[in-house]
């Protein structure tokens, strides 16, 4: 899409998400969509109707940032999804070099390859699996090198089950991520490939997708059912990668003394094929003496 139909897009789905009780808006009769009208966001924004018809329908190309900045407070925007907004309304420089394959910078390789008891691994721009030690790949598929994490998140079973009722939250979580990144760069060929294929495969893709929620990747916790070490509750950190373009290197852990940090211990003695301590025969142990 041009970027003026990209900004229309991403208008009409904001829009569709608001409830106008929210704005103090009065009922006018039954709505035939759910969300604010048209008018009712020009209103709020401070311009005309038809002007906000034009930048829907991808008719006004040029929108001067004080309209921009009036439509992310009509919309209840925040800072990232503001910037987004301005992203998508700035023209796409001609002639841009197409993608370059990803390459992770050697220290960070060595980095992450090296760490003993902690899962890490190097994700890309759009979620492709760049580079992962051993801990990281046994806790879950979904961070084999070659991989990726979006596709896995949606596609792959196993990844579904092993977050259970937190899936849901951690799936919308990865497209907005994919989102922040995406703006002019939706007509990346990669990415038009992923999201198409992921569009046909998966309703719920698709339904997260046309929402347009922007959030860039950010630290956490999920809770997983790991099937050879049981359930855990593991915080990750994302730390950018610098001189590379949208990498971030993924690290989990568990709080100290916990059952999540014996799990993953657990899981680290079996992935290095080591002999794991069993807790109940050290807990007898210690009562004997």
């Amino acid at each position: 899409m041009s970027p003026s139909s990209e900004l229309g897009a991403y208008l009409r789905a904001r829009r569709d998400l608001l409830r106008p009780e929210d704005f103090g808006l009065a009922d006018r009769g039954r709505r035939r969509v759910p969300g604010l009208r048209r008018e009712e966001v020009a209103q709020l924004a401070g311009i005309s109707a038809e002007y906000y018809l034009r930048l829907e329908q991808g008719r006004d190309h040029h929108p001067s940032a004080q309209v921009l900045d009036a439509l992310a407070r009509a919309l209840g925007l925040g800072a990232e999804a503001t910037a987004y907004l301005h992203q998508l309304a700035t023209p796409v420089p001609r002639g841009r070099p197409g993608r370059r394959p990803e390459r992770v910078p050697a220290g960070t390789r060595r980095l992450v390859l090296s760490l003993i008891g902690v899962p890490a691994l190097v994700l890309g721009r759009y979620q492709d699996v760049l580079v992962a030690n051993d801990l990281a790949t046994a806790l879950s598929s979904a961070h084999r090198p070659g991989e990726n994490a979006l596709r896995s998140a949606f596609l792959d079973p196993e990844v579904r089950a092993l977050y259970g009722d937190d899936w849901a939250r951690i799936a919308a979580g990865t497209v907005a991520s994919v989102r922040a990144l995406a703006g002019p760069e939706s007509r990346d060929a990669h990415l038009a490939q992923l999201v198409g294929e992921l569009s046909v495969r998966s309703e719920e893709f698709r339904r997260l997708w046309a929402r347009h929620d922007v959030a860039p990747r950010a630290s956490g916790s999920s809770v997983l059912d790991h099937p050879q070490v049981g359930p855990m509750e593991l915080s990750y950190e994302k730390l950018a990668v610098t001189g590379t373009e949208g990498q971030v290197l993924v690290l989990f852990h568990a709080d100290p003394g916990t059952e999540s940090a014996r799990s993953l211990a657990l899981l680290a003695h079996l992935t290095a094929g080591a002999t794991p301590p069993n807790p109940a025969q050290e807990r007898h142990g210690a009562r004997r003496h």
